[in-house]
């Protein structure tokens, strides 16, 4: 049995953390910010413990191998660990011992996803104002669109589907504006049968109260809105700047977009 300097300790340990942050944000690679506000402390508990636990084993194997061998092993051992967690979304029989070797950096890792989705969540919810009325909410998810474009690959508009948000959020608001222009029902009801992204029986049902299907409307819109900032969170683009209207705007209708579109 060869005896480990503390140089030799202290060196496989940072060298373990530093490769638990890196499978750590390779995991996390398109899910979110391990290291945001509301993940911060779980993440670094997740790269600490991973970290001590793999050099810890490395250290043990290397005292009776080799003190190089340590080394190698305390870097590369957090990667088994990620690949654990990644291979157990797949559909495998696995081994009590291992279920329980492991159980803790699970229910981390869990928590991080909770943390990551939450942090999301805010930066979204940011960049989408209540008072914004009808017009104002088109304008924004227009130019979020048109930045969000600009930094994604065509991959990953496609996985996105960002086209297709904007879409339904433009025709949803295009029955809501119908609705604040006084339309009677009958023009509602056509225009609702006009996109698939409306002719749902879920608007149907309000049909005898267009107040509140204006709200549904609005509130479906908004939700869409903010699927379409999540992608662009997940891509990485979270310099992304919430929109400001640059006047009081007059109220949207649909020769008013029409005519927005003509330019």
């Amino acid at each position: 049995m060869q005896p480990v300097s503390a140089a030799q300790v202290g060196f496989t340990v940072v060298l373990a953390i530093v490769s638990a942050v890196g499978f750590l944000l390779l995991r996390c690679q398109g899910k979110g910010r391990p290291f945001g506000p509301a993940g911060r402390r779980l993440a670094l508990a997740i790269t600490v413990l991973t970290g001590c636990v793999s050099a810890g084993v490395a250290l043990a194997g290397g005292a009776l191998l080799n003190q190089h061998l340590s080394t190698l092993l305390g870097a590369i051992a957090p990667s088994g660990l990620w690949l654990s967690q990644m291979r157990g979304k797949e559909e495998e029989r696995r081994s009590l011992a291992r279920e329980a070797a492991t159980f803790w950096l699970v229910s981390l890792l869990a928590k991080l996803d909770q943390a990551m989705a939450e942090d999301q969540r805010i930066w979204c919810e940011k960049r989408v104002d209540d008072s914004w009325n009808v017009y104002e909410l088109s304008l924004a998810a227009n130019r979020y669109y048109e930045r969000i474009v600009e930094r994604l690959s065509p991959e990953e508009r496609r996985r996105e589907r960002v086209h297709a948000r904007l879409e339904a959020i433009e025709r949803r608001l295009d029955v809501a504006a119908l609705i604040e222009d006084g339309a009677p029902r009958s023009k509602v009801v056509t225009a609702l049968n006009g996109s698939r992204y409306t002719r749902l029986a879920r608007y149907e049902r309000y049909l005898n109260d267009l107040t509140r299907l204006h709200g549904v409307l609005r509130h479906d819109a908004e939700s869409e809105l903010l699927r379409l900032l999540s992608s662009a969170y997940r891509a990485g683009y979270r310099s992304l700047a919430k929109f400001a209207p640059s006047a009081p705007t007059a109220p949207f209708t649909r020769g008013g977009e029409a005519a927005r579109r003509a330019r």
